[in-house]
């Protein structure tokens, strides 16, 4: 799909599927008659039945997971706010190619496709500092990548990405959307030392207040202070919800990209769990302002869609008991 402008986007963001009430009853049903006390397996049996929800099947599947890692260049680093160079975002992308990075791993084990989109990676970004990160037009091109990546034949999508400088983008659009300054939203990032950090602080102060006259649009607050792989992994969150695909979210960056839909619709991100929480500053008070508890705290920093990776294996394995437990009259157990 190409959205052709932001009020086209906006429409699609506001006309989102409820998702199955039928499939996620029966899911709950079946497994109160599995041989185990009602609720026991606590967030397993709430994950069987979110993806009976969004998948609409009363025995969900896992048959085609596929990890997303969109990557994009931040004009913002001309400000100092990473540790390392712009460059290494192609970089990453040729190791991705290649296998050698952790998501490769982890996408192995977990049974899950890996495609990494980069998006014009030689034309970074605008400083939002100075300007608009991007214009409408090419904030709407960035959606539109996203969106049309996800397709209806999915059982489950986890979305990362990879951009030097981009946990800067992602507390500038947490300042905007949830309020709190600069200094509330921003962390270390790739290891930034006390001078970066105040360097991204005061960035994002600045940004903040060129683009002021942004701040009441969650759309337009993408676009100035974003980047184009955040633009994507909206576009892509979005495309999940209209083609009933349940989504794992990944770290800080992952979370900030999708926070505009929650914005715009009460339940824009219904079909999303956030896959863990990351060791950015920010990440947990993103998802507490969201209302997302996530799903795993193992320190992690990475991006790359890692943290929702490594869920997968979380999701596979409530799939299974649900899918293949006895119920107490199969296995001839006594119920209370």
């Amino acid at each position: 799909m190409s959205f052709k402008s932001l009020e086209d986007l906006r429409a699609a963001c506001l006309d989102l599927p409820a998702g199955s009430d039928t499939a996620a009853s029966a899911v709950a049903r079946r497994q109160d008659t599995l041989t185990k006390p009602q609720g026991s397996l606590g967030r397993l049996e709430t994950i069987a039945a979110w993806l009976g929800r969004w998948q609409g099947r009363e025995m969900p599947k896992l048959d085609a997971v596929k990890v997303f890692v969109f990557a994009g260049n931040h004009g913002v680093t001309a400000q100092g706010v990473s540790a390392y160079p712009s460059e290494v975002t192609v970089q990453m992308v040729a190791n991705f190619a290649g296998g050698g990075a952790a998501i490769n791993q982890l996408a192995r084990i977990a049974g899950a496709r890996l495609d990494v989109i980069p998006l014009d990676l030689d034309h970074p970004t605008g400083d939002f500092t100075q300007v608009p990160a991007m214009d409408e037009q090419a904030f709407l091109a960035a959606v539109s990548a996203g969106y049309d990546a996800v397709t209806k034949d999915l059982d489950l999508v986890c979305f990362g990405e990879m951009g030097i400088g981009n946990t800067t983008p992602a507390a500038a659009i947490s300042a905007a959307l949830f309020g709190g300054g600069a200094e509330k939203w921003t962390g270390r990032g790739t290891g930034v030392d006390d001078a970066g950090l105040i360097r991204k602080i005061t960035a994002i102060e600045a940004g903040l207040k060129r683009h002021a006259d942004a701040l009441s649009d969650p759309l337009k607050i993408a676009a100035a202070l974003g980047g184009r792989e955040l633009a994507a992994i909206f576009g892509a969150t979005l495309a999940a919800r209209r083609n009933n695909v349940p989504v794992l979210l990944d770290g800080f960056v992952c979370t900030a990209a999708v926070a505009p839909l929650a914005r715009l619709h009460p339940t824009g991100l219904a079909h999303t769990i956030a896959a863990h929480v990351s060791a950015e500053s920010g990440h947990r008070r993103l998802l507490e302002a969201l209302g997302l508890p996530p799903l795993l705290d193992l320190g992690m920093r990475l991006g790359e869609g890692s943290g929702a990776c490594l869920a997968v294996n979380i999701v596979r394995s409530a799939l299974e008991c649900h899918a293949k437990m006895a119920s107490f009259a199969e296995a001839g157990v006594s119920e209370k």
